[in-house]
């Protein structure tokens, strides 16, 4: 057996790991709560959902499995994957290692829309309206932040970045007026800034699960390209790709990624900061190992930050605030380990 194999062996005994452990860690979080459902009820009603039966347990259990938790807790797995696979994308795409979803301002463009949305109580599409309004404002400031960088139908990284810190900045003190003029609208602002999952439908799970799922699968395809293009874009032309239409493309699709995933949970910070950093340590850089291990490990570490503060915590804590408690500790690790090396 050559080294090769050896390692692709390795690295796809890890990936199924992971997704044993999200299997795994979603039946038990299923079963966590005021009613607890044992995992034996759990795994019982998901197979009777799928054969189409209800008698085998506690319709009550039932309803709240089906009703209450699976929604909210497939929308937190959902939202760990894509914000994961869109900050490998960007770090990636970016030649960054501070790269996340939310360096071009694409959150800040959805905090701003919902925020605008709060405040002048609009409903003209009933409970959906303050998700189309932050996926619109997460969507105009992704194309202004292009339009500001762009050069010769070329997209430079250091242009992107500079670009999408300019307008977060602008859009913050967007921010920062709107709740001085909401009064009593303050505080339900932000609690929406600092992210969270209560009362997720099914509605929010097959958008954000369908948004991944497809934004994932163009990242896979174009993961060939875009670890020829860490070397840099002169060696990357030399070797046939054309890095202006891939790095629009993969920019939009990891934007689009962030957008939707804000736009349904709210802000939530550093989980596509991290978990790369971290899969990059086991799996090494290769983005077609990658990308799907920082999904998976993303969307373990979101739902277990939901979990905790659903079950765990004497009062519910907004999970962008845990994940901010979780991942700033964790990155500081990061960084002095690597600039230890470094040294």
């Amino acid at each position: 057996m050559t080294v090769a194999s050896r390692i692709s062996i390795s690295k796809g005994a890890t990936l199924t790991l992971l997704a044993v452990s999200l299997a795994a860690l979603v039946i038990v979080a299923t079963g966590l709560g005021f009613i607890p459902v044992s995992p034996g009820e759990v795994m019982t009603a998901l197979t009777d959902a799928l054969r189409g039966a209800t008698d085998s347990i506690d319709p009550l259990k039932t309803s709240v499995i089906f009703e209450v938790r699976l929604p909210r807790i497939l929308t937190a797995t959902a939202v760990g994957f894509g914000l994961a696979v869109a900050g490998t994308v960007f770090q990636g795409l970016l030649l960054n290692p501070l790269a996340d979803p939310f360096t071009l301002g694409v959150s800040s463009g959805a905090a701003f829309g919902a925020a605008l949305s709060l405040l002048l109580g609009l409903s003209f599409f009933g409970q959906a309206t303050l998700l189309l309004m932050a996926f619109a404002g997460a969507t105009t400031t992704l194309f202004a932040v292009i339009a500001m960088s762009g050069r010769d139908g070329e997209l430079s990284p250091t242009n992107l970045i500079l670009a999408g810190v300019i307008v977060s900045a602008i859009l913050s003190a967007g921010l920062s007026c709107i709740k001085y003029l909401a009064d009593e609208k303050v505080s339900v602002i932000v609690f929406w800034l600092m992210g969270s999952f209560v009362a997720r439908t099914w509605t929010d799970v097959i958008l954000t699960a369908g948004t991944g799922i497809f934004g994932f699968a163009v990242c896979l395809f174009f993961a060939r390209d875009l670890n020829i293009m860490s070397l840099g874009s002169r060696s990357a032309k030399s070797l046939g790709v054309d890095t202006g239409k891939v790095r629009l493309i993969l920019l939009v699709t990891a934007s689009l990624i962030s957008a939707v995933c804000v736009s349904v949970s709210g802000v939530i910070g550093f989980v596509g900061l991290i978990i790369p950093h971290l899969m990059r340590m086991i799996i090494g850089p290769d983005n077609r190992w990658l990308l799907p291990a920082s999904g998976l490990n993303g969307a373990i570490l979101l739902l277990a930050a939901d979990t905790l503060t659903r079950t765990g915590l004497p009062h519910e804590v907004p999970i962008g605030v845990l994940t901010a408690l979780i991942g700033g500790p964790i990155f500081c690790w990061i960084f002095t380990r690597s600039k230890r090396r470094r040294g």
